[in-house]
């Protein structure tokens, strides 16, 4: 690295990430070792929605598990902690009294209640219309249709709701506020505005002023208080507003390194775009199913969401039910030695996005199509595995086809981020299927990202200067990358895979 990029804050107090995921949270630690950045992951636990007169998620518990995180994190840094953000997925969120206490576990964005609230909305206001004002996906998941199902179904508004990240830093002692990245996945913030929409809130008959005001990335929200404040190392904690959408978070950890780039952010969701300087928000665009999400520095996350590791984790649940307890590294593995497919799996299939029995579900799809059903059992797991990686590479390969089509934008390469970004398989599918080459970034980029915004606004850069704190984002996005960077975690990105030699 060059000697500006030495670089480091006069202020080496640790810092806190904690990164919310619908199947495990994480709560990690910075610490400074001379002039290196040390990343290391402080507390683990999983995550998950139950049935609760509904799907639902245990906010109490994951509560908890932040919480313990936080005090592990502090017996760590006799240094103190500077400061602590919170990202996490996008669209859920809880309802709250007038003291901020939740008036019950908050929906899991999987729960099929929206489907009605789907269509009974689209009556009141059209999706063409909708699309018109936010450019977002229309997806069932948005808040504005878990709202409106709140309505229809007559529960308690109370005095105001909050999405998941900002809940969490909220119960710590800051001020409710609606961070902007996540704000824009809820289906109700105008694309021009870049504010709520009073007219998508009139037509779902919601109260605008239940919503929390924006903010952008980058705020400094006050400072740490209630019981976790009596511990030493937090007792000057400052607290801060990353880009509390993963997903912004994760994007923002990946420095710029070419001119063009893709971007597939790869968890339990797929997530298949590029960073744009500004919307593009057209009907075919809609048509394809394309967002205009949220990204530091008032940029745009234009990307189309399908199905996962979500698929290939719904069937390990079923093998371990009937007995075989797979890890992904195994099936990565058993399914790399499987022959090509001879039919693709439509990922995309709406029936493929419920819970339970996704075997089966694939099973559905092929019989539809009149094709021959594969083992549903643990013997069949390595073929179904095969089946669904392929249908992820070829599904990234026609999206980033779409986004050609709609931006102009040409990548000369994809950078891959989150826990896909270890599947080596399904890389090289990648790279064949698109002939791009595909580079791994950090498979816990929204903590790279989540750090990054936050030594960009802890070194005095406000968000009020878009271009020049995104350009400080990257910068230490870069630097951090750079000081961990070792041979077991390989968190820049590397090449993986050239179709050229594929």
């Amino acid at each position: 690295m060059s000697q500006a990029a030495l670089r480091v804050p006069k202020d080496k107090r640790a810092l806190i990430a904690v990164d919310l995921g619908a199947e495990s949270c994480r709560v990690s630690l910075l610490r400074w070792q001379g002039d290196a950045a040390e990343i290391t992951l402080v507390h683990r636990f999983p995550n998950g929605p139950v049935e609760d007169n509904g799907l639902r998620w245990p906010v109490a518990a994951i509560e908890a598990g932040v919480d313990d995180g936080l005090r592990r994190a502090a017996e760590l840094a006799p240094e103190g902690i500077r400061s602590i953000a919170v990202d996490g997925w996008a669209v859920d969120y809880v309802r709250l009294d007038a003291d901020n206490r939740p008036l019950g576990a908050p929906f899991c964005y999987r729960d099929e209640r929206t489907i009605a609230a789907q269509e009974q909305l689209h009556a009141r206001i059209s999706p063409e219309r909708l699309h018109e004002i936010t450019g977002i996906q229309l997806a069932r998941l948005n808040t504005l249709y878990q709202l409106y199902a709140d309505n229809t179904g007559n529960l308690p508004p109370g005095t105001r709701w909050l999405n998941l990240p900002e809940y969490m830093l909220t119960r710590w002692g800051a001020p409710p506020f609606a961070e902007y990245t996540n704000a824009t996945h809820t289906g109700m913030i105008d694309l021009a505005t870049r504010d709520w929409s009073p007219e998508i809130f009139a037509a779902a008959g919601l109260d605008l002023k239940r919503a929390a005001a924006l903010i952008q990335p980058g705020t400094r929200l006050g400072k740490l208080r209630g019981p976790l404040a009596d511990l030493p190392a937090l007792r000057d904690t400052e607290l801060i507003a990353p880009a509390c959408h993963d997903t912004a978070s994760a994007i923002a950890g990946i420095p710029t390194h070419a001119d063009q780039w893709a971007y597939i952010s790869s968890g339990t969701w797929s997530l298949i775009g590029a960073l744009l300087a500004s919307p593009c928000n057209s009907p075919a665009a809609l048509a394809d199913d394309f967002t205009n999400l949220g990204a530091v520095g008032n940029r745009i996350c234009f990307h189309k969401a399908v199905n996962g590791m979500w698929l290939l984790k719904q069937c390990m649940d079923a093998w371990a039910d009937a007995g075989t307890a797979f890890t992904v590294e195994e099936l990565v593995r058993l399914a790399s030695l499987e022959p090509a497919p001879a039919v693709l799996l439509d990922v995309a299939d709406p029936e493929l996005g419920l819970v339970g029995n996704m075997p089966g579900r694939i099973n559905a799809q092929l019989r539809a199509n009149g094709h021959a059903p594969l083992d549903e059992s643990p013997a069949g797991a390595a073929r179904m595995a095969a089946l669904i990686f392929h249908g992820l590479a070829n599904a990234y390969a026609r999206t980033l086809e779409e986004l050609r089509h709609h931006t102009g934008h040409q990548p000369t390469e994809i950078v891959v981020v989150g826990g896909g970004c270890r599947n080596e398989l399904l890389c090289r599918l990648t790279a064949e299927r698109t002939g791009l080459p595909v580079r791994r970034g950090a498979p816990e980029s929204s903590t790279i990202g989540n750090l990054a915004v936050q030594l960009a606004a802890l070194e005095g850069v406000s968000p009020a200067d878009p271009n020049l704190f995104a350009a400080e984002v990257s910068f230490w996005a870069a630097m951090l990358i750079h000081s961990t960077e070792s041979p077991s975690t390989s968190p820049a990105p590397t090449p993986v895979c050239n179709a050229a030699n594929s």
